[in-house]
This record gives C-alpha cells, sequence and structure tokens, in this order.
C-alpha cells in the first residue's frame, strides 16, 4: 500500500477512501451542523457523486481526501486530506477536513490538517498548499492558523465568500516542531 494510503496519528486512523465508506459519508453529508459550512445538506446522489469523485481523484493523483476513524473503536470521525482543486482558474493542492460533531473541540481537526500538511510537503513534495473555509468559520481559520497557513486573499467560492490561506513548504520546513 502506497505510504499516503493509510496514516495514523496519536488520535486517528486515516485510510483511502473506499466505496464502503458510502454509509458513513451520507451520515455526514445529511448532518446539517457539520454542512453548514460546506455547502449545505447533500442529496444521496450528490454523496454518491462525491464519493466517486474522490475515489477517481486518488487513482489519478494518488492521494486525496481520507476516511477518519478512530484508532481504538474504528468509530467514524471525518474526512479529510490533501486534494487538489481549481481556485480561480489554477489549480492547488487544498487541505481540507471536516469532522463529525461529537469530534468537535478536541483538537481533531488540527491533528487532521497537520498530519495532512506533513504528508503533503515530505511525501507528496508539494511546493505550496492551500486552504479556505468561509469567511465566518473562525473555528476553521483557527485550524488553518495552528498549522501554519496565512491568511493571503478573499475569494468566492460555490457563491459564498471564503478566505484563502496558503502555506509553502519553505515556510512549514522552517517553523519550530510542536
Amino acid at each position: 500500500m502506497h505510504s499516503v494510503d493509510r496514516r495514523r496519528t496519536a488520535r486517528l486512523l486515516l485510510a483511502r477512501m473506499e466505496p464502503d465508506d458510502y454509509g458513513d459519508l451520507l451520515a455526514m453529508h445529511r448532518d446539517e451542523r457539520v454542512m453548514s459550512t460546506l455547502g449545505g445538506v447533500r442529496s444521496d446522489a450528490q454523496t454518491r457523486d462525491f464519493l466517486e469523485m474522490t475515489l477517481a481523484h486518488w487513482e489519478r493523483y494518488g492521494f486525496g481526501i481520507w476516511t477518519v476513524r478512530d484508532p481504538a473503536t474504528q468509530r467514524f470521525t471525518g474526512r479529510g486530506g490533501p486534494h487538489r482543486v481549481t481556485i480561480d482558474g489554477r489549480e492547488e493542492v487544498e487541505i481540507g477536513y471536516a469532522l463529525m460533531p461529537e469530534f468537535w473541540g478536541r483538537g481533531l481537526a488540527t491533528e487532521l490538517a497537520r498530519e495532512s500538511v506533513a504528508v503533503a510537503f515530505t511525501v507528496l513534495a508539494l511546493p505550496e498548499l492551500i486552504c479556505f473555509t468561509l469567511a465566518g468559520n473562525h473555528a476553521s481559520r483557527r485550524v488553518m492558523e495552528k498549522v501554519g497557513f496565512r491568511y493571503e486573499r478573499d475569494i468566492m467560492w460555490a457563491g459564498e465568500p471564503h478566505v484563502l490561506h496558503r502555506q509553502t513548504a519553505t515556510a512549514w520546513r522552517s517553523q519550530p516542531p510542536d
């Protein structure tokens, strides 16, 4: 298995998304609290499309969004990881993260984002990364800042105002370790 297919952090198990993850994604995509910052609740068909796009991304690029689980219980915690997006006509690699509400407020999004950044810069050897969120999503903005992203500019994404943050491999390597 490729070194990015499966990762382990102190409190998270990250695994390449698989077709069997559909049920967990469906539960996430139906949760209004989670989806309030991710474009709104998704239908079964939209969730299936998301899963198919994620699987195709893994096949094409050799990395992508992981399914996130509790290592002890295998309970679905969320999803996230590095994946390609196009912003204003430019292809970028975004670090995404989304957790089920019962896992909020524990630092797990930061742990997921930190591992995603480390994989992107060390294993994938990418030169830079972006993160973006709704302008008013202060919790997500705090995660970005904790892992070294810096505000770059405002953007429109899916018809909503977002803030885009960027981090370079050079800046990441110069940060003191935790």
